[in-house]
């Protein structure tokens, strides 16, 4: 199997072509400080050939969620350090990715503060998940132009966390609707300022960040991850052909190791008039950098996936979730165990650590 070989990722020598993709799992503290049962559960994960962190927040101001892990604090540094440090001790690979909200956050999570926005349209048709249960999102902040250069440093500061706190790289999460998306996306962002109206404009955020990234821990250490199509978090695009076209051109321009790609997720159907081309086809072939393919796939379609050439590396969500040995599993063409969805977000064990291995 090709999704077996080794292969090379920037600095990175991979087992294998299986990434664990980014999952959120809530099982951090009150204070954004991941535990021991972190640490088990990624070291479970250490066949991956290179495992993605769940999303880490980059600053205070970043949190949307309850119980999910920050890297802007000396303990929430030093408690990553322990993972990173069992994973390398495995022969693993790991890095952090980097994570702001934006709008899909709530006031009962973030100190009474409404959350921040390219704009103040608040999220429609769903809800958030607050540790005062379910809730109508808010109408967001619109942030200044001060917040938003304030915010790039953040980012910045969090990748120099991030290796600090021992991770091979950072990932910039650009994708599912959180505050880099919001900011290409029409039914977020209606700024008339220099970070709205034209695709320049827009991806001019995203674009921003990435520099500051790789000037803060080098090209060789960070990746981006991308949505072109999916909808979650209310996020839709006049133009989505166009503006991931422009964004990609202009990431083309920059020297970084790798371009997470995800797909349409078939739980979240975009609008009839979006494109109906393969992402990957349609953009992974005008991406200048290694690919990793993301969203649905299972032992063949990833395979057929590699065989075509596009993508190097293929990057699994629930599937490693539920199956700590997955590449054994995939070798062997062992059964697969089933995500458990009521644990997936919050508790303890339970759902986290204690997926049967092969072996036990």
């Amino acid at each position: 199997m090709k999704l077996l070989e080794k292969t090379q990722l920037g600095n990175l020598t991979l087992k294998n072509k299986m990434v664990m993709s980014a999952m959120t799992r809530s099982r951090a503290d009150l204070n954004g400080v991941v535990g021991d049962m972190t640490v088990e559960y990624y070291t479970q994960r250490v066949s991956a050939g290179l495992i993605i962190t769940e999303a880490i927040n980059i600053s205070e101001e970043a949190i949307g969620s309850p119980l999910t892990p920050g890297i802007y604090t000396q303990e929430q540094i030093d408690a990553w350090r322990k993972v990173t440090e069992a994973v390398h001790a495995q022969g693993g690979k790991i890095i952090a990715q980097l994570w702001h909200t934006g709008r899909v956050g709530h006031s009962v999570d973030r100190n009474g503060k409404l959350p921040l926005a390219p704009s103040a349209v608040a999220i429609k048709g769903m809800q958030h998940f607050t540790s005062q249960g379910l809730k109508d999102y808010e109408t967001p902040r619109e942030i200044t132009i001060e917040e938003i250069k304030q915010t790039v440093k953040d980012y910045g500061q969090a990748a120099k966390n991030g290796i600090a706190a021992g991770f091979d790289g950072v990932e910039l999460h650009a994708a599912n609707g959180y505050l880099p998306n919001q900011f290409l996306a029409e039914s977020a962002n209606q700024r008339t300022d220099e970070y709205g109206g034209s695709f320049e404009n827009k991806a001019r955020f995203v674009l921003e960040i990435m520099q500051e990234l790789i000037a803060a821990v080098g090209s060789d250490k960070v990746g981006i991850k991308i949505s072109a199509y999916h909808p979650y978090g209310d996020i839709f695009y006049d133009d989505p052909e166009g503006t991931y076209k422009y964004l990609i051109d202009e990431l083309n321009r920059l020297d970084f190791a790798f371009v997470e790609l995800m797909k349409m997720n078939p739980f979240f159907p975009p609008p009839a008039q979006y494109p109906t081309a393969d992402e990957v086809e349609m953009y992974g072939s005008r991406i200048n950098k290694p690919v990793i393919a993301n969203t649905g796939y299972n032992k063949d379609s990833a395979e057929e996936e590699i065989e075509k050439g596009i993508a190097q590396l293929v990057s699994f969500g629930t599937l490693f979730l539920a199956n700590p040995d997955l590449p054994k599993r995939f070798e062997l063409g062992a059964e697969l165990n089933e995500p458990d969805r009521a644990t997936m977000f919050g508790g303890g064990a339970q759902g986290y650590i204690d997926y049967p291995l092969l072996n036990k």
